[in-house]
């Protein structure tokens, strides 16, 4: 999905917690807050995924070096 799909999530969920909070409705509000929730996640596995990535071209660096 991506960075854009996340924060679209992220965005959708804010706005379901909005309504359901105005609405009065605890399950919309709780639906909001596990897609923020999602999105979050989303973005922390791409970021340990980039990091990964990062780490293991530098190993090869290394060892093209010697």
């Amino acid at each position: 999905m991506g960075d854009f799909g996340n924060r679209f999530e992220d965005a959708a969920g804010k706005a379901k917690e909005g309504a359901g909070k105005a609405a009065g409705d605890k399950g919309l509000e709780r639906e909001g807050k596990l897609d923020q929730a999602k999105a979050d996640a989303k973005d922390a596995a791409e970021r340990a995924k980039d990091k990964a990535s990062d780490a293991a071209e530098k190993v090869k660096g290394a060892f093209k070096k010697k």
